[in-house]
């Protein structure tokens, strides 16, 4: 499904990271993959996840900083000859402490710097693909949403305005890049346990309260979220664009 395509991973940081679930469908699919890691904490790790499906490149980015995006998607540009066909952004970050308390509360730095990270990063991020993408004829761009966006999830907090800014980016990249026959499109993936997902207080109440009230009554897991981005990365959802694809057991239609 993915022979000949390039694609470049942002988020990856452990074996249970949404970004790897993905990750593992293209490389399976045949695709050739490049990543990037945020410190040195998790280095080590997403090395090792990038050897394991053969990646030409492991490069570290902080998404805050611009010259830093602008030589990443250089090294993408020298190993993958000038193109690249598919970006998975998996990228989010709130401090802890504004995921207890009330979201009144934030301040205004750390306001700012949840959405620096977790939505201004996939305008930037697009804006440095959208060279090589045209270069290939097209490409897909994916990203990482949640219903907290939409509506209010008590400890979600300034992270849901963050998503609320993603979501927006979404629509308003994919008018800008549909001319160059670039899709962009969001999964929102209900609970999963990953490294993020332990940061937010609740987060098993959070679990429990979704098999409960979700018309499937079952939990999701990563590799749930790896299918359903796969297919937006895919040329069979070649005419679906600006669109949120929700993989949560149908817990978004319900009121209550």
């Amino acid at each position: 499904m993915f022979q000949g395509k390039k694609a470049l991973i942002l988020g990856v940081a452990n074996k249970r990271s949404i970004a790897w679930a993905i990750a593992q469908r293209l490389a399976a699919g045949g695709a050739e993959l490049a990543f990037s890691f945020q410190g040195e904490r998790i280095e080590k790790s997403v090395r090792e996840l990038a050897d394991s499906v053969g990646s030409p490149l492991v490069t570290e980015l902080d998404v805050r900083d611009d010259a830093g995006i602008d030589r990443v998607f250089s090294e993408v540009s020298e190993v993958f000859g000038g193109k690249l066909d598919l970006l998975v952004h998996s990228v989010a970050f709130a401090a802890a402490e504004d995921l207890e308390g009330r979201f009144t509360d934030t301040p205004r730095d750390r306001f700012w710097m949840a959405v620096d990270i977790s939505a201004y990063s996939l305008v930037a991020t697009a804006r440095a693909a959208e060279p090589l993408m045209e270069a290939a004829g097209g490409g897909s761009v994916v990203t990482m949403t949640y219903l907290g966006g939409e509506r209010a999830v008590p400890h979600y907090n300034v992270m849901g305005v963050a998503k609320a800014t993603l979501d927006a980016s979404v629509k308003y990249l994919a008018w800008d890049l549909g001319q160059k026959n670039i899709r962009v499109n969001a999964v929102s993936a209900g609970p999963v346990r990953t490294l993020a997902a332990r940061s937010i207080a609740g987060f098993t109440t959070m679990e429990s309260m979704f098999e409960e009230r979700a018309p499937l009554h079952r939990h999701i897991d990563a590799d749930d979220v790896g299918a359903a981005a796969a297919y937006l990365l895919s040329d069979d959802a070649k005419n679906i664009t600006g669109t949120t694809f929700y993989v949560d057991a149908g817990y978004h239609a319900m009121g209550m």
